[in-house]
């Protein structure tokens, strides 16, 4: 799949198979793309634990849900919750020698001099905010976008959930005080179209994105967004005429108890 169309698709697809198992490997390339996003300092702060649905205690699955997730998180066949360990940061020295090594980051013959003397007692000072939420936060976010990408390139459908009570997640997986949780995320094979209530509305792109100076909107090239329109990523953001009775299948098919906003 290009990656225009990957992202075309990139949309929360909340209705999955609830008997058709993932296999690892797909998931190990989300992993693998998340793992190779940026981060600053190249410190590599985004961690992730797996979930297999089938494997996992009714303790543990009822710690996941969201308050409008919950139904999501009973039906899909894997859920990765995405946290961030705030220690990573503590070898942010190893990882910028790293970069060092292989002529990623400094100029002339000094620069591992430079990175000992004045770059890392930088870091050192500034490590106790660095571990507080922001640029982190922020970094992370782009490995976890790129983990959704290669879902969706292998034919899955995600979707990302926060959590009234990520610190009740973390205790539950086990994982360490040092870590925040960010987001779960359900996985599975779509059990609706992808084209679903037609692409997500969003706000004008003249109201979002400014040229040289806050307030004059960058210059929308009706060229370009043919384009991207002819390459899958811009689609028709209008519901499909099925879409309803799509919806009224699934909460038969798939035994979802209630009505209103799921």
């Amino acid at each position: 799949m290009e990656l225009s169309e990957a992202i075309g698709r990139r949309r929360s697809i909340r209705y999955l198979l609830p008997h058709k198992p993932v296999e690892r490997e797909k998931i190990q390339r989300m992993l693998e793309a998340a793992r190779l996003a940026s981060h600053w300092g190249n410190v590599g702060s985004l961690r992730a634990l797996v979930v297999e649905r089938d494997k996992a205690s009714q303790e543990v699955l009822d710690a996941l849900p969201s308050p409008v997730g919950g139904f999501q998180i009973q039906l899909a066949p894997v859920i990765i919750v995405w946290f961030l360990e705030t220690d990573a940061i503590d070898h942010a020295g190893d990882r910028l020698r790293e970069l060092v090594e292989v002529g990623a980051i400094g100029l002339g013959d000094n620069r591992r001099e430079t990175l000992e003397k004045t770059l890392l007692p930088i870091f050192k000072q500034l490590a106790p905010a660095m571990k507080l939420p922001g640029l982190n936060e922020l970094d992370c976010g782009q490995g976890i976008a790129q983990a959704t990408l290669a879902a969706f390139d292998q034919g899955l459908g995600t979707c990302c959930l926060g959590s009234a009570n990520p610190d009740g997640i973390r205790q539950q997986l086990g994982l360490p005080e040092s870590c925040r949780v960010l987001v779960t995320q359900t996985v599975g094979y779509p059990a609706e179209d992808y084209r679903a209530g037609g692409q997500r509305p969003r706000q004008p792109f003249g109201e979002l994105f400014y040229l040289n100076a806050y307030g004059e909107s960058f210059p929308r090239d009706e060229a370009v967004v043919e384009e991207l329109t002819l390459e899958g990523m811009i689609q028709d953001s209008k519901p499909y005429s099925w879409r309803e009775e799509e919806l009224a299948y699934l909460q038969r098919a798939l035994e979802i108890k209630g009505d209103g906003i799921v």
